[in-house]
C-alpha cells in the first residue's frame, strides 16, 4: 500500500473513532440540554446559567482546547517524530507546570472580579438585580472549570500525539453525565435549583480529567514540576501560542458583544442562541472537530518530514471528508430546524414560542456550520508549518467584520442576526484562510477543490429538496414523542438515502472511498 493511501487510511481511521465517541458525548449534550430545557425552559434562571458559564468556557477555548492544544501538539509531535520521548514528557511538565501558575491566577482573579466581568458582558442585566446576583454568583461557582478543562486539554493534546483517540474523545462526554446527573438528583434539594448545573459543571470537569489519567500513565507519563521557563521548546510553544491567543481573544470579545446585545433584546434572546448554537454544533463536534483533532498532529508529522505534497493530499482529504457530512447536516438544520427543536427542546416549560424562536436562529447558523467547520481542517495546516500569525490575522479581520454586521442585522432580523452575523464572518474566515494557504508552499488546485464540494454541496441540496416533499403525520394515531420522531426521522432518513444515491451518481471521491472502506473492513482502499 502507498504513502498517500496508508495515510489516508489512518486519517480514515482515526476521524471514525473521534467521530464514534464525539457522538456520544454530543448526544450526552443534547440529553444535558433537553433537561435543562424540560426544567427550566427559557427564561431568568436559563440566561444567567448560559451567561455565567460562558464566560470560564470562553476562556476555556484559549487556555485549553483552543490556543493552548494548538500550540502544544506541534512542537510536542515533532519531538516524538525525531524519536526524543522523554524530551517530549519535560515539555509536557513545563506546560503543565505554567498552566497550574497562570490559570489558577486567573482563576483567582476571575472569582473576585466576577461582578465587573458580568457588569460589563451582560450589562442588560442590571436592570434586574436578581438576575445580576444569580449570574455573578454561579459565575464564581463555575470558574474553577477553566482550570480543570486546562489540564484535561493537554492530557488530551498528549495522548492524540500519540495515536490515542478514542479516551481523549470521549472524556467531554464524562462532563455532560456529570451535569445531567447533578441536576436531577439535585433539583428537589436546592433552594436556587438553576445552581444544580454550575455543581455539575465543576464533577464533570473533574471527570473528564480523571478518565484520561490511566491512558497518560499508560504511555508512560509521569508529572514533575518544571520551572524551566526558558527552554527553548517551551519559547516555541509561546511563539505559536501568543498569536493563536490574541486570535481567539478578539473572538471571545466578538461573543461577549453578541451576548451583551442579547441581554437588552427579549427575555430568552440568550437562552435561545445558546440551544441552537448547541444544536449546530451536535454535527461540527462529530465530524469537523473531530477531523480537526486528527488532522492537527497528522499534519504536525507531515510537516515535521518536510513533505509537502502528503501535507496538501492530507488537507484535501480531511476538508473534502469534512464537507461531505457537513453539507447534508447544514441542509438538515435549515430544513427541519423547528421540528429538531421541537423534538429536542419542547417539552416541560419550554413552550411553542421558544421552539420557534430557536428554530429562526438554528436557520441562521446552518449555514456558518460550513464556515465553521472548514476552519477546523484549515488552520491546523498552519499550525503545523508553523505559521499562527496569518490565521491571528484572518480571525481579528472576520471578527470585527462580525461585530459590524450584528448592528444592521439585528434590525432585521432581532436576536436571530446576532446568529446570521456570525454564520456570515465564519464562511468569509474560511475564505481568507484557503486564499493566502498558496503562500506557505501549497500548491492549492481551487478548480478541483471547488468542483468536488460543489458536487457534495449539488447531491445534499437535491436530496433534502426532494426528501422535504415527503410528508407524513401520525398526530392522531401516535403519542407525542413518537408524532414528532416519526414525522421527522421519516423524511430525514429517507434524505439521507437520497444524498447517497446522488453521490454515487455524482462520482464524489470520498463517498466511493468510505464507503469501500466500510465494506470492505480492514482491507486497503
Amino acid at each position: 500500500m502507498s504513502t498517500g493511501n496508508s495515510q489516508k487510511d489512518s486519517l480514515f481511521k482515526s476521524a471514525g473513532i473521534v467521530s464514534s465517541a464525539t457522538a456520544v458525548s454530543r448526544v450526552l449534550g443534547l440529553v444535558r440540554e433537553q433537561v435543562m430545557a424540560f426544567f427550566f425552559g427559557a427564561g431568568m434562571a436559563t440566561d444567567a446559567f448560559v451567561t455565567a458559564f460562558r464566560i470560564p468556557n470562553l476562556l476555556r477555548d484559549m487556555f485549553a482546547e483552543g490556543a493552548l492544544s494548538s500550540a502544544f501538539i506541534p512542537v510536542f509531535k515533532e519531538k516524538l517524530v525525531k524519536g526524543d520521548k522523554q524530551e517530549a514528557f519535560t515539555l509536557a511538565n513545563i506546560v503543565l507546570t505554567a498552566i497550574l501558575l497562570v490559570v489558577g491566577a486567573i482563576v483567582l482573579f476571575g472569582i473576585i472580579a466576577t461582578p465587573i466581568i458580568i457588569y460589563i458582558s451582560a450589562h442588560g442585566f442590571t436592570a434586574n438585580p436578581q438576575k445580576f446576583d444569580l449570574t455573578v454568583s454561579l459565575t464564581r461557582l463555575m470558574f474553577v472549570y477553566l482550570l480543570l478543562v486546562s489540564v484535561s486539554a493537554l492530557i488530551m493534546g498528549m495522548l492524540n500525539s500519540f495515536g490515542k483517540f478514542g479516551i481523549p474523545a470521549i472524556s467531554p462526554a464524562v462532563f455532560n453525565l456529570g451535569i445531567i446527573l447533578a441536576n436531577v438528583l439535585l433539583y428537589e434539594y436546592l433552594n436556587v435549583p438553576v445552581y444544580a448545573l454550575a455543581i455539575g459543571v465543576l464533577i464533570g470537569g473533574i471527570g473528564q480529567a480523571a478518565i484520561q489519567l490511566p491512558a497518560l500513565i499508560k504511555i508512560g507519563y509521569r508529572f514533575k514540576p518544571d520551572f524551566n521557563f526558558i527552554d527553548d521548546s517551551f519559547k516555541k510553544v509561546i511563539r505559536l501560542f501568543v498569536p493563536m491567543i490574541i486570535g481567539l481573544s478578539a473572538g471571545r470579545v466578538n461573543i461577549l458583544v453578541s451576548t451583551l446585545l442579547a441581554s437588552f433584546l427579549v427575555e430568552g434572546a440568550i437562552t435561545y442562541l445558546n440551544y441552537s448554537f448547541r444544536l449546530m454544533h451536535f454535527p461540527l463536534g462529530v465530524f469537523a472537530v473531530a477531523l480537526g483533532t486528527v488532522a492537527l498532529p497528522k499534519a504536525s508529522e507531515i510537516a515535521a518530514k518536510g513533505d509537502m505534497e502528503g501535507l496538501r493530499d492530507t488537507f484535501y482529504q480531511a476538508l473534502n471528508l469534512n464537507m461531505l457530512f457537513i453539507l447534508p447536516s447544514a441542509f438538515i438544520l435549515a430544513d427541519w430546524g423547528y421540528e429538531i427543536v421541537g423534538l429536542i427542546y419542547q417539552w416541560g416549560r419550554f413552550t411553542e414560542l421558544d421552539a420557534q424562536n430557536t428554530g429562526l436562529t438554528l436557520l441562521h447558523y446552518s449555514y456558518g456550520l460550513v464556515g465553521f467547520a472548514a476552519v477546523r481542517v484549515t488552520v491546523p495546516v498552519y499550525y503545523a508549518l508553523g505559521d499562527s500569525k496569518l490565521p491571528m490575522k484572518i480571525s481579528i479581520f472576520s471578527i470585527v467584520l462580525n461585530i459590524i454586521l450584528y448592528f444592521p442585522l439585528i434590525k432585521i432580523l432581532s436576536f436571530a442576526g446576532l446568529a446570521a452575523a456570525t454564520s456570515i464572518a465564519a464562511l468569509i474566515n474560511f475564505g481568507l484562510l484557503l486564499y493566502f494557504m498558496p503562500r506557505k508552499g501549497l500548491q492549492i488546485s481551487y478548480h478541483k477543490l471547488f468542483l468536488n464540494i460543489l458536487r457534495i454541496a449539488l447531491a445534499a441540496f437535491l436530496a433534502m429538496y426532494v426528501s422535504k416533499l415527503i410528508t407524513f403525520d401520525f398526530s392522531r394515531s401516535a403519542p407525542a414523542v413518537l408524532d414528532r420522531f416519526l414525522n421527522l426521522a421519516i423524511p430525514v432518513t429517507g434524505g439521507v438515502i437520497i444524498y447517497m444515491v446522488f453521490c454515487l451518481i455524482f462520482r464524489v471521491k470520498e463517498f466511493t472511498l468510505l464507503a469501500r472502506k466500510l465494506f470492505r473492513g480492514n482491507k486497503t482502499i
